[in-house]
C-alpha cells in the first residue's frame, strides 16, 4: 500500500497529495460530531522520547538557542536575497527555535516556512500575532474585526470562530502558534495600545470570550496564547515606547487583571505571554518590568495561579525594556524570572552569548534551561513536528480564505454594530424617495491614511449617486477642511467617517483636535442633525456628544465599511451593545436596535 502511494504521489505530484487531502475532509464533514478538549493531545510515549533524546544530545549553546524567537517577514525571496541569508544564519547558526512572522502573503508565507524548516536541525516553532485573524499578518487570508467587536456582540460563537478560522489557515501555511487572544480589560478609555484588543471592560465578558477564542484555536491545533501578563488594560501609556505602571492593589489586580488570566489557564491555554509593565502590588522593584520579575512569573503565575504551559515575551525591541536594559541583560533576567522564550531580542547572538555566560557563571543553572527546553520541545512534539515539519502549499486554496470563512468573518462585522445614538430617529437613511443631497466627511488622524473611507463613501454612492466626498488626514490643511466643511453644509444628510488605528508608538488612538472642532462646529449648526461612524475606538463621541447619531464599527477595514453603509441605510440589523462605558455619557451593555428596514 505505502509503495502504490509513492507511485502515485510520483505519478501525479502534489495533485494526489491535494485529493486525498479532500477526500479525507468530505469523509469528515459526514462523521457525527464530537466533543473535543480546549488542550492539544498530551505528548505520548513517543514523542516523550523524542524530547528526551533531543534534549540529550544538545550543547548548552544549542538549548539556549531553543529558547530565542527570532522575527521575519515573508515576502518574495529570491534565494540569493542578503534578507534570506541573514534569515537562515539564524536558523542554522544561531540555532533558534522558534520565529515570529509579522507580514507576509499566503503561498510566500508556506514556502519560506517550508525552507527555513529544511534548514533547521530541530523543528522551528513557528508563530504570528493573529488576534483578527490570519489577515492580521498575512494578506490574502480572512480578517476579522477587532475584538472589541466580538464583544459588542458578546457571543461565544463567534469569538470561538475566529480563533478556529485562524489555527486553520494559520496551519496551512506552516504557523504553529496563535500570540492571541488579548484578555487584557480594558478600563482605561485613554489606552493608546489595547483599546479595541480588548473584548471590552468587563473581566467576565473578556473572560468568556477569551476561553472561546482558546477552545477554537487549540481544537484546531493551533495553541492560542492569553496576553499580556499580568494586564495590560488600566494604561494611558504604550510599552512600545515606555514602561508605563499599573497601580492596582492586589485586591482590584485579582478582580479585573488577573481574573481573565486565571480562566485562561482553566480553558487549557497553552501560552501566556508576559507585559512590559510596571506593577508595584505584584513588585515593588523601582523600574522593574513584570517580564523581568521573578514574583510576577514565577511566584505568581508558576507557583500560585499553577500555569504549567509556556510562558513568552513580549518583543524585546520594545521600549518598555529597552529603555532600561541592554538586550544581553533583559535576556538574562527574563529567563531568570521564569520565561521560556525570549521573543525578538534586539541582538539575538548576543542574548544567547549572555545566557551561555550566566550559566556558565552559575547565575542560571542548566537545570533551569533544561525546564525550559523540555516544555518548547514537548510542545513541538505534541503539534507534530517531530513527524513532519512540513505544509503542502497545494493545499492553500482549499484551507486559506474560503467562501465559509469569509462569510462568517462578515457575520462578526455585522452582529457587532452598534448604535450609540440615534436622536430624532435620523438612521437608518432612505435609499429612495425623495432626492436628497448628502456629504460623506472621511477624517483620518493618522498621517498616511488620507483614502481612509474610500470604501464606506463607494458604498454610500451606490445608494447616493449624487453624494459629495471629501476626505483628510492628520497632513490636510486647515483651510481645505474650512472650505470641505462650507461646501457640505447645503447637504440634506451630513456623515462624518472618523479613523484612528492602533499602531506601534503611536502614543493615541485619539482624533485630531481640527478634527473634533469640525465636528462640532457642525453639529451645533445642524442642531445634532449630523451622523458620526467610528471605525475606531467607541470613545470617540466624548469629544462629540452632541452628535445626533453614533454609530460603532471597531475598526476600519474594508468589510467594515461596506457593513456600516449597510446599518446606515436599514439593510441589516443592527443589535450591537457598548462592550465599554463611554465616560458621563452610557454605561456598558448600552446599544438600540434598529430593525432592518
Amino acid at each position: 500500500m505505502a509503495e502504490d502511494k509513492e507511485k502515485m504521489k510520483r505519478k501525479f505530484g502534489n495533485r494526489y497529495c491535494v485529493l486525498i487531502s479532500l477526500l479525507f475532509l468530505a469523509v469528515a464533514s459526514c462523521a457525527p460530531a464530537v466533543k473535543r478538549t480546549a488542550l492539544l493531545p498530551a505528548a505520548g510515549h513517543g514523542e516523550d522520547r523524542w524530547v528526551r533524546k533531543t534534549l540529550a544530545g544538545l550543547t548548552l549553546r544549542e538549548k539556549i538557542g531553543q529558547m530565542i524567537g527570532g522575527r521575519y517577514n515573508a515576502p518574495f525571496l529570491n534565494r540569493d536575497s542578503d534578507y534570506l541569508k541573514g534569515l537562515t544564519d539564524l536558523v542554522t547558526k544561531q540555532k533558534v527555535g522558534g520565529m515570529v512572522v509579522f507580514s507576509g502573503e499566503v503561498y510566500e508565507t508556506a514556502e519560506l516556512n517550508n525552507y527555513l524548516q529544511s534548514r533547521a536541525a530541530i523543528p522551528l516553532l513557528i508563530a504570528a500575532d493573529f488576534e483578527n485573524g490570519a489577515a492580521m499578518r498575512i494578506n490574502g487570508a480572512t480578517l476579522f474585526p477587532q475584538l472589541m467587536a466580538m464583544g459588542a456582540a458578546d457571543s461565544e460563537d463567534l469569538a470561538y470562530q475566529v480563533g478556529r478560522v485562524a489555527a486553520i489557515e494559520g496551519r496551512a501555511m506552516g504557523i504553529h502558534i496563535n500570540y492571541a487572544p488579548v484578555v487584557d480589560v480594558n478600563i482605561n478609555p485613554d489606552n493608546p495600545i489595547i483599546s479595541t484588543r480588548s473584548a471590552g471592560e468587563d473581566p467576565e465578558r473578556v473572560s468568556r470570550l477569551a476561553a472561546a477564542f482558546v477552545r477554537g484555536s487549540q481544537e484546531n491545533g493551533m495553541p492560542a496564547t492569553a496576553k499580556h501578563f499580568p494586564g495590560h488594560g488600566d494604561t494611558a501609556a504604550d510599552s512600545h515606547s515606555t514602561l508605563p505602571t499599573v497601580n492596582g492593589d492586589r485586591a482590584r489586580l485579582d478582580r479585573v487583571e488577573l481574573y481573565p488570566f486565571a480562566r485562561a489557564i482553566k480553558a487549557g491555554v497553552e501560552v501566556i505571554m508576559t507585559a512590559h509593565l510596571h506593577v508595584p502590588a505584584l513588585d515593588p522593584t523601582p523600574g522593574l518590568p513584570a517580564t523581568l520579575s521573578p514574583k510576577v512569573l514565577t511566584d505568581l503565575l508558576r507557583n500560585e495561579m499553577g500555569f504549567k504551559g509556556l510562558i513568552v515575551t513580549d518583543s524585546m525591541e520594545m521600549g518598555g525594556i529597552t529603555n532600561m536594559f541592554g538586550a544581553a541583560e533583559a535576556a538574562v533576567k527574563a529567563v531568570q524570572a521564569g520565561v521560556d522564550m525570549v521573543l525578538l531580542p534586539g541582538d539575538p547572538p548576543g542574548a544567547i552569548d549572555a545566557l551561555v555566560q550566566a550559566v556558565s557563571s552559575r547565575t542560571i543553572s542548566e537545570a533551569r534551561i533544561d525546564d525550559s527546553v523540555r516544555r518548547i520541545l514537548r510542545l513541538k512534539a505534541r503539534l507534530g513536528l517531530h513527524r513532519d515539519r512540513y505544509v503542502d502549499p497545494d493545499l492553500l486554496p482549499f484551507r486559506v480564505a474560503s467562501k465559509a470563512n469569509l462569510a462568517q468573518a462578515a457575520l462578526s462585522y455585522e452582529k457587532s454594530v452598534t448604535l450609540v445614538k440615534n436622536e430624532g430617529a435620523i438612521l437608518p437613511l432612505l435609499a429612495g424617495g425623495a432626492p436628497r443631497k448628502t456629504a460623506v466627511l472621511s477624517l483620518s488622524s493618522d498621517p498616511d491614511d488620507y483614502y481612509a473611507g474610500r470604501a464606506f463613501i463607494r458604498e454610500v454612492r451606490k445608494r447616493r449617486p449624487d453624494a459629495a466626498a471629501f476626505y483628510a488626514d492628520a497632513y490636510t490643511g486647515e483651510e481645505y477642511l474650512q472650505e470641505a466643511m462650507a461646501k457640505a453644509a447645503g447637504a440634506d444628510e451630513i456623515i462624518f467617517a472618523v479613523f484612528s488605528t492602533l499602531r506601534t508608538a503611536k502614543g493615541s488612538v485619539g482624533l485630531l483636535p481640527r478634527h473634533i472642532e469640525l465636528i462640532k462646529e457642525m453639529t451645533e449648526a445642524r442642531k445634532g442633525r449630523v451622523v458620526v461612524l467610528s471605525f475606531g475606538s467607541p470613545y470617540f463621541l466624548r469629544h462629540f456628544p452632541e452628535a445626533g447619531a453614533y454609530l460603532c464599527l471597531y475598526r476600519g477595514s474594508l468589510q467594515a465599511q461596506e457593513v456600516a453603509a449597510r446599518a446606515v441605510f436599514g439593510e441589516i440589523d443592527v443589535s450591537g451593545r457598548l462592550p465599554v462605558s463611554i465616560p458621563g455619557l452610557f454605561p456598558v451593555g448600552h446599544g438600540i436596535d434598529l430593525p432592518k428596514k
